[in-house]
């Protein structure tokens, strides 16, 4: 068997330790003489499962008391809607920082139960606009933004300062590749599928405080607090990728924590920038300071050389490298489970593409 370095959005690259234990668990959990696919979630087996998953979960993230830890099925755009449908409360309004396309998404299905102000929006989707310049309403029912625009390479790399209005985020492309302080969250919500486990479950934390007040015809299996009193078992639960994610979340203590996922992190994605940057034919147009970590994009100085450069990235073991159908050019996903040796491997073809086709 023969493993690629694959560099897609996501569903992306999982850590190998762990799909090595899901290989071997597969037909039989710990001598349950059957798999986590066929478990009942009711089952004492499964249940050890999810609580083991989350109280990993609570301990490398270190979210406080107070929040409760959901695992949800509809993915990130779902709780584009769930979001404004549980926290809009008595409010007719929400702020939207705009800095993506995933930011302009969650902002046009807010606007189906309440009115989505936009409170920051660059002309272009290539740097942060500074706070101070954010038009801020303080009766807001929350404040919600993108931390890392996967399609445009675009990311946050501070927490910003609301005021006492709610601070709402889509971590789904960045979430546990750093440490972060979940105090400042009013809710946080992730899909699995980038640096956690699997495509199926979403994760979400929520301040306490912020739940109980649905909209009307919010479904229940979608409503925060009925989630939570049932321990994300309302309806089935997608089961197996619960489980995956548990053992990405034990990979990610067995490794050295947040913080050592961090510090590699920043090193992967400062080796393919030093690169982009030495020489005149890549090129990233993402104001340094607002680059992303997770997702770098770049453009080839002749666009005609794309499909070459794809097809001989495939052929060298580098898959998934297309740019999204809106921007063009590539996109390298570099999440928590990319090697260094994989971001090194892709930095070695640039160079010979260059070097061949330049």
């Amino acid at each position: 068997m023969s493993r690629v370095f694959n560099f897609s959005a996501g569903p992306a690259i999982l850590p190998e330790p762990v799909l090595r234990q899901v290989q071997e668990e597969l037909l039989d959990w710990r001598g349950s003489g059957m798999s986590v696919m066929e478990m009942s979630h009711r089952d004492k087996d499964f249940m050890s499962i999810a609580t083991e998953a989350e109280a990993t979960l609570r301990e490398i993230l270190a979210v406080p008391a107070g929040y409760k830890v959901l695992f949800m099925q509809g993915g990130a755009t779902g709780q584009f809607a769930f979001v404004p449908m549980n926290l809009l409360h008595n409010k007719v309004a929400a702020d939207y920082v705009v800095t993506g396309a995933w930011g302009q998404k969650a902002a046009k299905e807010c606007a189906k139960y309440g009115k989505a102000h936009i409170a920051a929006k660059p002309e272009k989707f290539t740097s942060i606009p500074a706070v101070a310049s954010w038009k801020l309403d303080p009766d807001a029912a929350y404040l919600h933004y993108t931390p890392n625009e996967t399609i445009e390479g675009v990311e946050f790399h501070f927490i910003p300062d609301v005021g006492k209005v709610p601070l709402v985020a889509d971590f789904s492309s960045t979430f546990l590749s750093r440490p972060l302080d979940v105090s400042k969250f009013g809710l946080i919500y992730a899909g699995a599928q980038k640096n956690a486990g699997p495509a199926g479950v979403t994760m979400v934390i929520v301040r306490e405080d912020l739940i109980g007040h649905p909209h009307p015809l919010l479904p229940s299996a979608f409503d925060y607090k009925a989630v939570a009193e049932n321990e994300s078992m309302l309806n089935t639960p997608p089961c197996f990728s619960w489980y995956v994610t548990g053992l990405v979340f034990k990979w990610i203590k067995s490794e050295g924590g947040l913080a050592e996922i961090g510090k590699r992190n920043e090193h992967k994605a400062k080796l393919l920038y030093d690169y982009i940057d030495s020489q005149p034919f890549y090129r990233n147009p993402i104001e340094k300071s607002s680059r992303s970590w997770m997702n770098v994009i770049f453009t080839l100085a002749n666009a005609e050389l794309d499909g070459d450069f794809l097809k001989g990235a495939a052929k060298a073991g580098l898959p998934g490298l297309k740019g999204h159908r809106s921007v063009g050019g590539m996109r390298a996903s570099i999440y928590n489970a990319m090697p260094e040796a994989g971001v090194q491997a892709l930095v070695n073809y640039m160079k010979e593409f260059v070097r061949t086709r330049g």
